[in-house]
């Protein structure tokens, strides 16, 4: 109703309507409404070609928002023409130390991490967080946000020691600025007891996340999307530890929240499905594993479009379904379209790759096609080093996988020399706890 009152006072061509529209497009982007929602952004975006002078500021907001949602799809082609664009239009505009511009920084920065393109992300997130810091001093709430989405790049690397100050310092700011049951607040939380996950520090990310889910319950009550993130990544903690009844009921509790709040078909729920699926698996309840699976690739498919990146995953858990219960024929075929779709989406030297490679490789070997296996591990293990550093867990995950053949194929002496490098990174791995 805004935009038509704008529309109808102002002009359809006013910046004020291209506003209404993003605003409205943003809406509908949040809802999962993303067709409906790049309608709008493009009709924002053929009014604000036309603005000259400060109005261009609505121009790079159009295209930014047009590169978020091309990301959100796996079109990250479509995205980084967009971000790249606003981030010029931006800096032209405002000039390069403006907050808008590190907002521009940060999201190309968000598409170059998907991309693992992990060294261009960083340089962006640290120019966005030095801009900030300057225009906005350093106990900025849009600071602590630069600050936790550095540190989610360095836990994706493995850089672990790096990230837990920045989320620190980042809930630090929250928690002073904007109170300490701030729904931002839980959000940091959330990133820092996900850090210790990953890091092993179970004990430590428990109280973190039931602190998150305290504060999530409380700023949006126990059936929002937001409370269910908290609940699913609580489940995926207690998984690790092998609580797996816990996990169960968690996993459903946050399916459930989706399911009514989102609806069944949107990619939360898809999400939601995986991971209940892979807690089933690794109990080895294959039977009921398998249809959450099918049930989350259908609502990915249909949501996303068969060739994007979180197709080729639940594609990958399936191969390894296929796997575990040997037929070896389908996983074959399954791990290969998941590899070709992630080649394809995200570039020959995507981690995903090199996961999906791996996996590949241990099915060749279970077949004693050895040859292939071998140089699919090698090849897993080159990405891997290369997008995530030599001490990176997935390295030594690979290099394990490895040295296990090594020692059918009757080379001793190189899975020594494997198994050896394993213990180093390993570690290293512990002493950054």
């Amino acid at each position: 109703r805004s935009l038509a009152i704008t529309e109808k006072t102002a002009g359809a061509n006013h910046p004020a309507a291209a506003e209404g529209l993003n605003n409205l497009a943003a809406l509908y982007y949040a809802q999962g409404r993303s067709s409906e929602a790049e309608q709008l952004y493009e009709r924002s975006l053929a009014i604000s070609e036309n603005l000259q002078g400060a109005d261009q500021a609505v121009l790079a907001t159009s295209l930014g928002n047009l590169a978020e949602l091309y990301r959100s799809r796996g079109q990250y082609r479509e995205a980084e023409v967009f971000a790249k664009r606003s981030l010029a239009i931006g800096e032209k505009s405002l000039g390069p130390e403006h907050p808008g511009v590190a907002t521009s920084l940060n999201n190309l920065a968000e598409l170059y991490r998907a991309l693992a393109r992990s060294s261009e992300a960083e340089l962006l997130f640290q120019r966005s967080l030095a801009i900030r810091e300057k225009a906005l001093g350093a106990s900025h709430p849009d600071v602590a946000t630069s600050l936790n989405n550095l540190a989610a790049l360095y836990r994706s690397q493995g850089r672990y020691a790096e990230a837990e100050p920045l989320f620190k310092r980042g809930l630090a700011i929250r928690e002073k600025v904007l109170g300490i049951d701030h729904r931002d607040v839980a959000t940091i939380l959330n990133n820092l007891a996900e850090l210790y996950r990953s890091m092993g520090r179970y004990a430590e990310a428990e109280p973190l996340y039931k602190r998150s889910l305290a504060i999530s319950k409380n700023a949006f009550g126990a059936e929002h999307p937001v409370f269910a993130t908290t609940v699913n990544n609580l489940a995926a903690l207690y998984r690790a530890e092998g609580k797996y009844s816990k996990a169960e009921a968690l996993y459903k509790q946050s399916l459930a929240i989706r399911e009514k709040a989102l609806g069944a078909n949107h990619l939360d729920v898809a999400n939601s499905l995986n991971n209940l699926a892979e807690l089933y698996q690794a109990q080895g309840r294959l039977p009921e594993a398998e249809p959450l699976y099918q049930r989350s690739l259908t609502i990915r498919e249909n949501a996303l479009g068969i060739e994007h990146p979180e197709v080729a995953q639940t594609l990958n858990n399936l191969a390894l379904l296929n796997h575990d219960r040997g037929d070896y024929l389908e996983a074959e075929a399954l791990y290969k379209r998941s590899l070709s779709i992630s080649e394809k989406a995200q570039g020959p030297d995507h981690p995903e790759v090199a996961t999906t490679l791996n996996n590949l490789a241990q099915l060749y070997q279970a077949l004693r096609r050895y040859p292939e296996a071998e140089a699919l591990y090698k090849r897993s293990l080159s990405i891997f080093e290369k997008a995530l550093g030599a001490d990176h867990p997935n390295v030594a995950t690979v290099l394990e996988n490895y040295a296990t053949l090594l020692r059918k194929i009757g080379r001793n002496a190189e899975a020594e020399e494997a198994e050896t490098r394993v213990r180093t990174v390993r570690s290293k791995i512990r002493r950054n706890r």
